[in-house]
């Protein structure tokens, strides 16, 4: 994927496409999330994990129109996600659960066990204790809504598995056509790599609105976090205060003074030896004037 800067009239062609996109991607952000551990689903029939690799599609579509830092757009994978869902209708399973397992699994519940028990033992009351349990949740929650996506979909005989992954693929608009010209178009110029201001500024005004809305709980708000954004007891320094270093004279009889002038603050050396050569210049023309009459 090249980068490339845009020309403001193609950053307003994904400006409208997005405004089309937007209330889709904020729905579908919002659900990620939930899936990722802010919600632990009662139970995750086969038709929720479509709508999963579907908001996953939705949201790399919003990074993509935005431009978001390159590195960053295949994050979602949203189109491997679209690839999945064509070859779950044929009948492919492995590959979907697989790609469950990768998203949500792998978790590390006994390290940060043990963190908790080291700061319950140093910090039994610091808000870095309630984020580490409230952390530890969120992944329990990610865990438990992968058991029950997975546990829905080896519950089902093969047909009516592909039944019913073919009935939610239409619903979220995603049959085998749509999804071979969604591909198509992700190749196409307006989700293409191509940064502008325009662009940046929509993406901060969006961002910003959904990250106050979604982090709401008690631990997410500041302050709240850790020991590490508490409130400073120090008052902080002025914005623009500049340190200037003690005084340095730049001139003098030894340190540059190609013309050789004599300063009242000259050294004076014991030995002639030690003059700088500026120095014992001066020294001989004062030498070789004649004596005052």
């Amino acid at each position: 994927m090249g980068i490339t800067l845009t020309a403001e009239p193609l950053a307003k062609q994904k400006l409208a496409v997005f405004e089309r996109l937007q209330p889709a991607f904020e729905v579908s952000f919002r659900f990620v999330q939930e899936v990722h551990g802010q919600q632990r689903f009662s139970s995750f029939p086969v038709a929720e994990t479509v709508h999963y690799l579907h908001a996953l599609w939705v949201c790399e579509c919003k990074d993509r129109l935005l431009s978001i830092y390159y590195k960053n757009i295949v994050r979602y994978e949203g189109q491997q996600c679209l690839t999945l869902l064509h070859r779950w209708q044929e009948g492919e399973t492995a590959d979907v659960v697989a790609f469950l397992h990768r998203k949500l699994d792998g978790l590390p519940f006994a390290e940060l066990t043990g963190q908790i028990q080291q700061v319950r033992m140093a910090h039994a009351d610091d808000g870095l204790l309630r984020r580490l349990v409230h952390g530890r949740l969120v992944l329990l929650n990610r865990a438990v809504n992968l058991m029950r996506a997975i546990d829905a979909i080896f519950a089902l005989p093969d047909d009516d598995l592909r039944e019913e992954v073919r009935a939610a693929c239409v619903h979220y608009g995603h049959d085998l056509d749509q999804i071979k010209q969604q591909l198509a178009e992700m190749e196409g110029p307006l989700y293409c790599y191509a940064p502008h201001p325009l662009l940046a500024q929509r993406n901060m005004m969006v961002m910003n609105a959904l990250g106050i809305n979604i982090m709401t709980l008690p631990t997410d708000l500041p302050g709240e976090r850790s020991r590490r954004v508490a409130a400073p007891t120090v008052a902080p320094p002025p914005f623009a205060e500049q340190v200037i270093a003690g005084y340095l004279e730049l001139v003098s009889p030894t340190h540059n003074n190609l013309q050789g002038y004599r300063f009242i603050d000259r050294p004076e050396y014991g030995d002639s030896r030690h003059h700088s050569p500026a120095t014992r210049r001066v020294a001989q023309s004062a030498d070789n004037q004649p004596p005052p009459l």
